[in-house]
This record gives structure tokens, sequence and C-alpha cells, in this order.
């Protein structure tokens, strides 16, 4: 019994120690990690943060009429171009009734006097005509039939006015003719022919009949999250993308930054607005979506390097790089860094083109089983 328990205990003695010999074997049988390396590129860099919004037009004109009504004509579609004083609409008045009656009250008034002082008038004339009475007396009769007269004129035309929104003689000044008060092209017709509109005035904005707007004048409206308004300033350079217009960049300057920030979604967003170039000619629609990219820095030409290569001392937490001496030995190197767009950063001093820059932290390949 108790040789046989020797006996197992040696093999597995043994078995144990050509596991090591083999294990060791294989181990020493593996190629020895080789690293790769870079050399630095000559780029141009630029560091940037974007922003969403849209393209509008700098100024938006809503004509609005001046008096109530129905309207009876639209003269002009969107996407017209229209001049400051041209017809875009008429406006049939429904009246009111009380100051239908008032207007029409004072009308018959003002003839009732004017009928009177024409009798006076022919009367005193005939008498003046024979030498009775002097030129005094019938000067005074003929201002009261002329004032009578005029005053006449004056309560037709604005009973003519309340009853129908113009009178003869006010040509285009007439009230239910609405013209654009400004040269542009035409965004939108929002009424249609038999829609009641409400005049503008100090307590009704009224109803908006179209809305003109010059195209040539384009900004981009967007916004910008909190954590980036504080790198920005006026005057800034802006790359436009249109999502609707395929590879075609605008550029445009910061004009605008808000002041103060409005929450959306939990998030404090601050408006900006930036002013296209109008050197381009390009036909943008007014509301496309777009993208701004905010260029925060920009140099030309630099020498570069894949910022995944740059390294930092535990210690100081400066920068460094490993440059390939041969046979898989390196030396580090501190490097000066510049600006960087998140891929490439700009290097300053402490490399040259020529150096060979270790890729420590590059990714194995999957081994595969047959």
């Amino acid at each position: 019994m108790k040789k046989t328990i020797t006996v197992v205990i040696l093999l597995l003695i043994v078995l144990v120690f050509g596991g090591s010999l083999y294990y060791l074997y294989q181990k020493n049988k593996e190629n020895p990690v080789t690293f790769k390396t870079e050399q630095p590129t000559t780029e141009t860099i630029i560091k940037k943060t974007v922003a969403t919004g849209s393209i509008v037009p700098r100024e938006e004109v809503l004509i609005k009429p001046n008096i109530s009504g129905i309207i009876e004509e639209i003269y002009i579609e969107a996407g017209e171009q229209v001049k400051s004083g041209d017809l875009i609409a008429k406006i049939r008045v429904i009246p009111n009734v009380s100051s239908l009656q008032s207007g029409k009250n004072a009308m018959s008034s003002a003839k009732i006097d004017l009928e009177n002082q024409e009798k006076l008038y022919t009367r005193q004339k005939e008498l003046f005509d024979k030498g009775v009475i002097s030129a005094n007396e019938f000067d005074g009769v003929d201002v009261a039939y002329k004032q009578a007269k005029q005053s006449y004129d004056a309560a037709r035309q604005n009973y003519q006015i309340v009853k129908t929104g113009t009178a003869r003689g006010l040509g285009s000044a007439a009230n239910t003719l609405i013209r654009s008060t400004v040269t542009g092209m035409v965004l939108e017709v929002p009424v249609k022919k038999g829609n009641q509109v409400i005049e503008s005035n100090n307590f009704n904005d009224g109803t908006t009949i179209a809305t003109v707007a010059d195209i040539g004048q384009m900004i981009f409206e967007g916004m910008v999250d909190e954590s980036e308004v504080g790198k920005i300033v006026e005057k800034l350079p802006l790359e436009i993308t249109v999502g609707a217009i395929e590879d075609k960049k605008f550029n445009a300057t910061l004009d605008y930054i808000a002041p103060k920030g409005l929450e959306e979604n939990g998030a404090v967003q601050f408006e900006i607005r930036g002013t296209l170039d109008k050197k381009d000619t390009t036909f943008i629609r007014a509301g496309l979506s777009a993208n701004a990219s905010i260029i925060l820095a920009k140099v030309d030409s630099v020498m570069s390097l894949k910022e995944a290569l740059i390294q930092y001392d535990t210690d100081t937490k400066k920068p460094f790089v490993e440059i390939d001496m041969g046979d898989q030995k390196f030396q580090k190197r501190d490097v000066e860094l510049g600006i960087s767009d998140g891929i490439n950063v700009e290097i300053k001093s402490g490399i040259t083109k020529e150096d060979k820059v270790k890729v420590w932290n590059q990714i194995k390949k999957p081994e595969f089983e047959n």
C-alpha cells in the first residue's frame, strides 16, 4: 500500500514538472512585442465648436391691414418679388351698424343745413344784384353757404369711408388696398380669399396678410451650450453647412451672443447669430436647418502628430513622446503642444519630422483559430 502511494506521488511530481517545462518552452517561443512607429505630418489644424440652428432672413416684415374686413382679392403668391408700394391684397369692409347709422345721420343733417344756406344765398344774391344789400352783408351769407357745402361733402365722404373703407379722391391712400411696405421676396401668405382679417391697432396686432423679407441678407440663428459659450467671442468666423445643400459650405461672421441663457431640456442654451457672406449668390430658402462650425483657432501647414501618441508624465503632467532609437529601443522626449482638433495636435518643439514616434497604445489584432 505504501509503495503504491509513493508511486502515485512521484508520477504527479513528474507531470507537474513536465507541464512547467512545456509552458516555459511555449512562452519562449512567442514573438516579443514589436511597437510600431509613426512620423509627424504637416497639417492644417482647426479648433472649433458646433452650434445647431437655421438660416433665416435678417428682417421679416409682417404686412397687416389698417381696417377690418373680408379679403376680396390677393394679388401675390409666396416666392414672388415685390417692391415697396406694390399692391398685395384688397379688403371688402363689413361696416359697423352703429357707426354706419351715425355717419348717415351726420350726412343728413349736413344736407339739411346746406339746403337752408343755399336758399338764403339765392335770395341774398338777388337782393345784392339789385343793390338792395351791401357787399359786406352778402359776403357773410356767401361764406356760410360755402361752409355748409364743405361740411356736407365731409359728412358724405365720412359716410362712404365707414360704409366701404374708402371714398372718392383718396386713391392709393385707401385703407382697403393693402400694399407692401418694403422691397423683397414674399415668404408666406397665410390668408386666402374670403378670410376675415382684423385691423392692427394699439390693442391688437392684427391679422398678417403676407410676410416679406430681403433674402439677400440672410443670417444663421442657433443655440450654443453653456459649456461652449465662454470660448466664443463676436467677429469669429463661421462655417455654415446646410443639410439640404450637399457639399457646400457658407462663410459667415459671428455678430451676436445672447447675454442671457434659456433653459431647454435641463440645459442652458445661449442664442447666437451670424451674418452670411453676401458674395455667395447661392439661393438658400428661409428656415432651412443648418450647423455652424465656430472657428476658435486655426493654424496652417504646421507639424502635427496624432493626439493618441502623446503621453503624459504621471508626476509633472507634462506631455512627452517616445522616439525610436533603433532595435526597438525608445527614448523619452518632452514636447510642446499647440492647438488640437481632437485628432491631430500641433507640435511646437521637442521632435523633428524625421523622428519616429512610438505607438504606445496600439491595439493587438485578435487571434482566430482554424
